[in-house]
């Protein structure tokens, strides 16, 4: 069964597992089992240390799950890190390790999930970022590990060298509908999405979150760091479907999807070939492996809402 550590990561996790252990068991064991196919990211583009060198553009890679670094003009940031120590088996290979990230401005993080908040990665960070961003929720947590950060109600706004930021609603309070999950009860301020403006453009990180009407109408980015997940405690698919019309020539930095190998956890498991046969303009979807730049541009005037 998954471990569910302190943070409250899905236990639904482990449940599956144990189910899907009994089930195989139970098989014939004559009979060749067939692995459910998954769609997995592509194969790993590592980067190191001149990555986070001075630069005349903004440029964003994935990290793999949900993570993003941004190098904005010489300003160094990550989005939900993972790079290391996750509880589930693993279908990619980690595009830097966290002793080999020589400088953070900043790391930002949505939510208290271990996908999102790893601690193991963030405490091998800790040497080398200047401050961490989250929830009040959040930045409980990180100070009780002794992290240099900061914790912001939604609609905050926040500051670090030419980036602003700004907290945007979540609905992702999966905990109260599992009882014996926690013995708190989690709230969607405890959960967040950014919306990021850099000098390059603008980038909307989601975060997990159920769709609600707020997430139809925001401004338009330059970029998404898109989930597109099939799962009740995300947007859905269909959901997500209509996000992206909603903002129908951004482009699509795909995440959550092809890094965990767990093929009937529907939160690990968009498929970017679904999306693109769903989606206005399928052309922008950018299927990055973990590592690959991607460099931010502004839209043209013509193109936004």
């Amino acid at each position: 069964m998954i471990r569910v550590n302190k943070l409250g990561f899905l236990v639904v996790a482990g449940i599956f597992w144990t189910l899907s252990a009994q089930a195989q068991t139970a098989a014939d064991s004559t009979k060749k089992t067939v692995k459910k196919y998954q769609a997995r990211a592509p194969k790993t583009q590592p980067f190191g240390g001149s990555a986070f060198a001075a630069s005349k553009q903004t440029t964003i890679r994935w990290l793999g799950f949900a993570g993003f670094f941004v190098n904005s003009r010489g300003t160094t940031f990550m989005v939900d890190p993972l790079l290391e120590g996750f509880d589930m088996p693993v279908l990619i290979d980690f595009p830097i390790a966290p002793k080999d990230v020589p400088r953070l401005d900043a790391v930002l993080v949505t939510h208290a999930d271990n996908d999102h908040f790893s601690v193991p990665t963030n405490q091998d960070l800790k040497g080398v970022t200047r401050v961490y961003h989250s929830t009040v929720y959040v930045d409980s947590l990180m100070k009780n590990l002794g992290l240099p950060s900061v914790g912001h109600d939604i609609g905050d706004s926040f500051k670090f060298g030419p980036i602003r930021v700004k907290l945007t609603r979540a609905d992702h309070a999966y905990q109260n509908a599992y009882p014996g999950m926690s013995k708190r009860r989690f709230r969607n301020e405890d959960a967040c999405g950014f919306w990021i403006e850099t000098p390059d453009g603008n980038i909307w990180a989601t975060g997990d979150s159920r769709l609600t009407p707020s997430h139809l109408t925001m401004p338009t980015p330059d970029a998404i760091f898109f989930d597109f997940s099939d799962s009740e405690w995300h947007f859905t698919f269909d959901g997500a479907v209509k996000i992206a019309n909603a903002y129908p020539n951004t482009p699509l930095l795909l995440c959550h999807w092809g890094s965990v190998d767990a093929p009937d956890f529907n939160p690990f498991n968009g498929d970017p070939e679904k999306l693109a046969k769903a989606i206005v303009n399928p052309g922008r979807i950018k299927v990055l492996a973990p590592g690959e730049p991607f460099t931010l541009s502004k839209l043209k005037k013509s193109t936004t809402k």
